[in-house]
């Protein structure tokens, strides 16, 4: 796989597992060339996603992405002898599934950001029934 078809993939893979929660999301990333190529541009744009891009020279508009990446390198990555590239990208998937539904994050109570999601989610659907 190409190096610019990664970040495309992984944008399918989001939008497919989030399904009809795309409503109103802003997707941010950096301004590294395989985030504003056209293509990724009009997946972004073909689902309703509204791309938003940092000011260059702005670490602190990248700073929560470099340290959950910092993290995953420290506690996955460099922790391992890796036999093979799909033996990184199994471990990844588990790394991240880990992270979003069963490490407890300070910043969010100790709550798992799959807890937030579903509480924000029934939160919503409250208020918009109500209505």
């Amino acid at each position: 796989m190409k190096t610019e078809a990664l970040p495309l993939e992984a944008l399918e893979q989001a939008i497919q597992a989030a399904k009809e929660t795309l409503v109103n999301l802003t997707h941010h990333c950096d301004h590294g060339s395989q985030y504003t190529s056209i293509a990724y541009n009009e997946k972004l744009a073909d689902y309703g996603i509204k791309p938003s891009t940092g000011r260059v020279g702005d670490s602190y508009d990248n700073a929560l992405a470099e340290a959950i990446n910092g993290l995953y390198k420290a506690e996955l990555i460099y922790s391992h002898p890796w036999a093979s590239l799909t033996e990184v990208e199994f471990a990844t998937l588990n790394w991240v599934h880990w992270w979003n539904n069963h490490r407890l994050h300070e910043a969010l109570g100790y709550r798992t950001p799959s807890e937030i999601i579903t509480s924000y989610n029934q939160t919503r659907v409250s208020e918009l029934t109500s209505v």
